[in-house]
């Protein structure tokens, strides 16, 4: 048999994790562009009930974000009769200044005023922004790219190893493009850095190739990545119409780390399976702790974040992040 056979068959076996993966999952890829390259999670739907994605709530003003004058908590309330999924990266625009959410939340139908953690994504400005209203935040079309930044939020939480990984970015996209993502009226903006008309083609360069992998593909319900030719991170979720729903912030984000790292880019190539099996396996195995609806397990070689339907043992999305 030879080699490429022996790993195209690999790619596609079975995934047999215990307490993790059941026989039904499997593993397709990987599929590369530059220096990132994705693997697909094919598998079974699971109940874990039907949700809004906060951008689709905000899209159709059926959420309300307000400002709240603190840093590190916002309010949010669900006006409709569907549940909302906030996931653990989602930014919002606006208010006194661009915050992200550093946990998994979810928001229940009519809530009312419901308070929720947050972390500062621009150091510096405490004012509105243009046209902006400040006592709420109009957008959630961007994810936190770059693990050490979401950890720095969802793991250490710690505001001002947030900004520092805001900044680092930042000089990475300067390295990697020759240009400076800063400006006016939001120098210090995550947001505004992602939304940066030169970051933002170069993006769509990873995109053109690797957003379409999914399409045709009903029983793909997450995806792993590497970057540079090591695991990074996995996202896992309880259907296929969830991770496609969340798969446009999902791979831009993957992406933008990518254009980050593509300076220390060298001639490696992809990880193969086994690894990818592996990293997820570790993660599965780890020291389990939990919090509200998370269970995080940390194996010290990689870290799970697992976040349950409310009142039930039924999971929804699970986060997977190689230290």
């Amino acid at each position: 048999m030879s080699s490429r056979l022996f790993l195209s068959i690999l790619g596609c076996a079975a995934l047999a994790t215990p307490g993790i993966f059941a026989d039904e999952y499997r593993l397709s890829g990987p599929y590369t562009h530059e220096n990132l390259s994705i693997f697909l999670i094919h598998g079974a739907n699971k109940p874990a009930g039907k949700y809004l994605t906060l951008q689709e709530a905000m899209d159709q003003k059926k959420v309300v974000v307000y400002e709240t004058g603190s840093v590190n908590q916002l309010a949010v309330e669900n006006l409709s009769d569907e549940n909302i999924y906030i996931q653990s990266g989602d930014i919002v625009k606006g208010g006194k200044q661009d915050r992200v959410f550093p946990d998994d939340f979810i928001l229940q139908t009519k809530s009312g005023k419901v308070p929720i953690a947050s972390f500062c994504v621009e150091h510096g400005r405490w004012t509105g922004r243009g046209k902006e209203p400040t006592g709420q935040f109009h957008a959630s079309t961007q994810s936190l790219p770059m693990k050490s930044l979401k950890m720095a939020a969802r793991d250490e939480h710690n505001q001002q190893q947030v900004w520092d990984q805001v900044a680092q970015a930042e000089r990475k996209f300067a390295s990697s493009l020759g240009v400076r993502a800063l400006a006016s009226p939001s120098p210090s903006s995550m947001q505004l850095a992602l939304e940066n008309p030169q970051i933002a083609e170069a993006t769509d360069a990873y995109l053109h190739d690797l957003s379409k992998i999914v399409d045709g593909k009903p029983d793909v319900i997450g995806y792993a990545f590497a970057i540079n030719g090591n695991v990074n991170s996995a996202d896992m979720y309880a259907s296929n119409e969830m991770f496609r729903r969340m798969w446009p912030k999902l791979i831009r984000a993957s992406a933008v780390e990518a254009l980050t790292e593509r300076q220390a880019a060298s001639a490696s190539t992809p990880p193969d399976a086994t690894q990818v099996r592996l990293f997820l396996r570790d993660a599965g195995a780890g020291r389990e702790t939990s919090k509200g609806p998370v269970v995080r397990k940390d194996s010290g070689k990689a870290v799970l974040f697992e976040t349950r339907a409310p009142s039930s043992s039924n999971w929804i999305h699970r986060s997977y992040v190689a230290k």
